[in-house]
């Protein structure tokens, strides 16, 4: 299922009981990934797993199932991370957590295995990595650092190869970087001093749980939205970001204007790769749930501007 639910992870915790699995083996993407540490977590604990770590943050002091992760689809980095993305389908919340006594105990990424991934889920997946490394590039500090100038690079791979990937899904040095990239977005490297913020992905979980929709795809619609919302409060990164991942080229231009061409070439590239521009490409026709998306979205307190509840739901019609 492209979101894992509670309900599934309780279907596997029995399965490990039963059964006395001593080790967890997961096959797949990152929904695979994440389903599997929150069976290792619900497997080894006595009590309700949801209400005392996902819910709320929780202390993990005893030892998880022992997983282990054969990776086929890249884009979450779910590989190398306690991160893990749980759909709680009966209250309409989804929520994510990151315990390191999660971590898989082994990964193997091995790009053959990706080559049959189609397009759009390639595409998809791509965008993933892409917005895992925007999200802690836009925010501070906005000193120069290390974490920005390596950012930078990653973006760059992902587009690159990306672009590669969706035509030549077999190109084994286009599968590779986008693989090795993934890991690198998310294995805490460049996260390292930065406040990171991950409102889209606060906004685009609640939106999957409300509707099941993939997860890349809902990020593609959200992200240029949110970053129109936002870019005149961390004005010198979009610049930057313009400048240095889509060669705008800053001569005759304020840098508003700067910024914005950085937030139209993103766009383009997402149009470019046949991902969703709108909710309603994403297949959701009910308009009347926005409110109630908007309403239990949380607040990233990394970001440039903090969100209010209008302003979510004013991006949400925007993205319709």
């Amino acid at each position: 299922m492209p979101n894992p639910t509670y309900k599934k992870v309780l279907e596997g915790e029995k399965l490990v009981r039963e059964n006395k699995i001593s080790l967890i083996i997961a096959v797949g993407g990152g929904s695979v990934m994440d389903c599997c540490k929150a069976v290792s977590l619900a497997a080894a604990y006595k009590g309700d797993f949801w209400n005392d770590f996902w819910a709320k943050p929780g202390v993990i002091d005893f030892n998880p199932v022992p997983v282990g992760a054969v990776v086929t689809v890249t884009g979450t980095g779910s590989e190398c991370n306690g991160g893990a993305v749980i759909t709680n389908d009966d209250i309409n919340i989804k929520n994510g957590r990151d315990y390191p006594g999660l971590n898989p105990k082994f990964a193997i990424l091995d790009p053959t295995y990706t080559f049959t991934v189609p397009a759009l889920q390639t595409a998809s997946g791509g965008f993933d990595i892409l917005s895992h490394i925007m999200e802690t590039y836009f925010s501070e500090p906005n000193e120069d650092n290390v974490s920005d100038d390596i950012s930078e690079a990653l973006m760059k791979s992902v587009i690159r190869n990306l672009r590669i990937a969706v035509v030549d899904p077999q190109n084994y040095t286009a599968r590779s970087n986008l693989m090795w990239d993934s890991t690198m977005a998310e294995n805490r490297i460049i996260k390292m001093g930065k406040r990171c913020d991950f409102e889209c992905h606060n906004i685009e979980h609640q939106l999957g749980a409300f509707t099941n929709c993939n997860h890349g795809c809902g990020l593609a619609v959200i992200q240029p939205n949110y970053y129109r919302h936002i870019y005149k409060d961390g004005l010198a990164k979009f610049v930057r970001f313009a400048e240095n991942v889509w060669n705008v080229n800053p001569v005759g231009k304020t840098d508003e204007k700067i910024a914005l061409a950085g937030i139209d070439s993103l766009a383009a590239f997402i149009k470019e790769l046949g991902l969703p521009t709108t909710l309603r490409e994403l297949g959701i026709k009910d308009k009347t749930i926005l409110p109630s998306i908007a309403k239990t979205c949380g607040i990233s307190q990394g970001s440039y501007r903090q969100m209010t509840e209008d302003e979510i739901l004013q991006i949400l019609n925007e993205c319709y």
